[in-house]
């Protein structure tokens, strides 16, 4: 409490104030003169803060008789301090919504004076976001509201009112907390935008997808990232890679604002020799280099740049690539930045896995339609070979015309053969499996004779599927007729064709047509009579043997086995004897 020396030296020539705390006013202390000094009085820290913001106050005075007045006294004093230093925004309101008094963080939000003025007046009329949007009728009724506010100046306010306790005489007043959550506002708007960008970077309706290829669908992505890391973001040097898992590879995908010679450089995910990039890629954690002339891991980019942030590109925590940003200001990014770089790539990654399924998708839609074409067209395409090589043999030497239509037949069959082939590699949009693409047997002109169609049906859908050129005959003679005008790598013949009595001699027939060939025997007895395969194997006649019904596996380990023979004209010139 204030001396009576202090006060006298405080004293001003305008009213000069004490502050009396008691509930109603007394005879005064006989420390000056009425009219030197203007007692005003307050029972309530709402009534003594209002008083004491209002100025003009040189002390306060209570009854030292009264131990409940010192305390508080000393209470008002503490709180109106306190109250200064806080960074929440505090306001007392009566029940017409002015406010008795404010603390200095609460007047630095209003845009004029603050005191006997309108709350919401004083806020500049901002708009209330909710929850309540009534929020002193719902105070008064509920014991406590909370609403946000957005003001005229951009900035965010969360409100929490509660009804206080009124001193003597009628009205109501308001404790208002407010707290400044312009920047949670911000970031948290910034997430949604990220979000919703991430679920709009790979969103294709079905006309869309049905109309664009691959190569249409991945640029689109790539516009997109550039656009959405221009306005999200607000980067200009760009540089998205993608990591090839078989070669560790990181293939360029975006690239904007770097030298020409940074994209065409090599990198790999390696820690070390492949810049930050690399460095990420294989440790698949952020990387922020707050000074690029002080990182022996930077590889320039951009010219010029002076500060880095990389971040890799996870699903389900595997890398599938990196993101890198360049700044020519040092220490241009923060670890806000790393965090809202990561959400983004987060997405970028989702949308490239969502492309790759698409891309899956497509492929086997594609490959089972193909498939169904080429089940469809194999047995007449073979008909047809079958009838023109029957019809040779029979015209040759003797209608150089009519032969040489047929030969014309036969080519064209074949030809459409291959351009189903080729049909499939452009149609697919990606390329076949390894295994696939790059095995042995891929090449092979295989020949297939069983009277099951089944086994023919099959022939051709599994062997094609692998890169083989398959033609089929239902009988013996139809397959000489194929084979004394076409070479073959290698002939599956049953053990038993429907025309022959053992499939002995056929083999010995085609040995003497094509000597090369590779010869395989296929039954499905498990009794041989006529000891067909000892007697061919004995003879020389076969290279292998299938039991029906066989696996792939063992059809593919058996051609695989067989040596390549070397390369021979596929039509053979000359049409031997019968």
């Amino acid at each position: 409490m204030a001396s009576s020396r202090e006060i006298g030296q405080h004293l001003q020539a305008v009213h000069p104030r004490i502050l009396v705390l008691q509930s109603s006013p007394q005879t005064g202390p006989l420390l000056a003169q009425p009219g030197e000094v203007e007692y005003v009085y307050a029972d309530s820290l709402p009534q003594a803060m209002a008083l004491l913001k209002q100025g003009h106050v040189v002390g306060v005075l209570t009854d030292v008789r009264d131990i409940n007045c010192l305390e508080q006294g000393e209470v008002f004093l503490q709180a109106h301090r306190i109250l200064e230093l806080l960074e929440d925004g505090v306001a007392v309101v009566d029940e017409n919504w002015r406010i008795i008094w404010a603390n200095s963080r609460f007047r630095s939000w209003c845009i004029g004076p603050a005191d006997e003025t309108r709350f919401y007046d004083a806020l500049g009329s901002p708009e209330i976001l909710g929850p309540e949007y009534s929020p002193f009728h719902a105070a008064w009724q509920q014991g406590r509201a909370v609403t946000c506010l957005r003001t005229n100046q951009g900035r965010f306010l969360e409100i929490v009112i509660t009804p206080l306790d009124a001193p003597a005489g009628p009205g109501k007043q308001f404790l208002v907390l407010g707290r400044d959550v312009t920047h949670e506002r911000q970031r948290q708007q910034k997430l949604d935008a990220i979000h919703q960008a991430g679920r709009e970077l790979a969103a294709l309706s079905p006309e869309q997808l049905a109309r664009m290829t691959p190569a249409e669908r991945i640029e689109l992505l790539k516009q997109n990232i550039l656009r959405y890391t221009h306005d999200l973001l607000h980067y200009d040097v760009i540089e998205v890679r993608l990591l090839d898992p078989r070669t560790g590879k990181l293939e360029l995908l975006v690239a904007e604002g770097i030298t020409p010679e940074a994209a065409q450089r090599e990198l790999y995910a390696r820690p070390q020799g492949n810049g930050i990039t690399g460095f990420v890629a294989s440790t698949g954690k952020s990387y922020l280099c707050p000074d690029t002339s002080h990182d022996p891991l930077y590889l320039e980019g951009a010219r010029g740049a002076r500060s880095s942030l990389t971040v890799p590109l996870l699903f389900q925590d595997r890398v599938v690539g990196t993101f890198n940003v360049e700044s020519p200001k040092p220490n241009a990014f923060t670890e806000e930045d790393q965090q809202f770089l990561e959400i983004f790539c987060r997405e970028i990654a989702q949308a490239i896995h969502t492309l790759e399924l698409l891309v899956a998708e497509k492929r086997e839609t594609v490959s089972q339609s193909l498939d169904l074409i080429r089940r469809d067209l194999a047995l007449p395409l073979d008909a047809i070979l079958i009838d023109a090589a029957t019809l040779l043999e029979r015209y040759i030497g003797h209608d150089d015309e009519v032969v040489e239509k047929l030969q014309r037949i036969q080519q064209h069959a074949r030809l459409i053969q291959e351009c189903l082939i080729r049909v499939g590699e452009v149609m697919t949009p990606a390329p076949a499996p390894a295994e696939v693409s790059n095995h042995p047997i891929r090449g092979l002109r295989v020949l297939v004779v069983d009277s099951e169609e089944r086994v023919r049906r099959a022939a051709h859908s599994l062997l094609e599927r692998f890169g083989c050129r398959v033609e089929t005959a239902r009988t013996g003679r139809e397959a000489l007729s194929l084979a004394r005008l076409h070479t073959y790598d290698v002939i599956v013949a049953d053990i038993r064709p429907p025309d022959y009595e053992d499939g002995f001699e056929l083999c010995q027939q085609f040995r003497q047509i094509q000597p090369q060939t590779h010869i395989v025997l296929m039954t499905g007895f498990g009794y041989d009579a006529r000891h067909t395969l000892i007697r061919s194997q004995q003879a020389g006649l076969i290279a292998g043997k299938l039991f029906k019904p066989f696996r792939v596996e063992q059809l593919l380990s058996l051609l695989e086995s067989l040596p390549r023979r070397s390369s021979v004209p596929n039509e053979r010139t000359q049409v031997p004897a019968v």
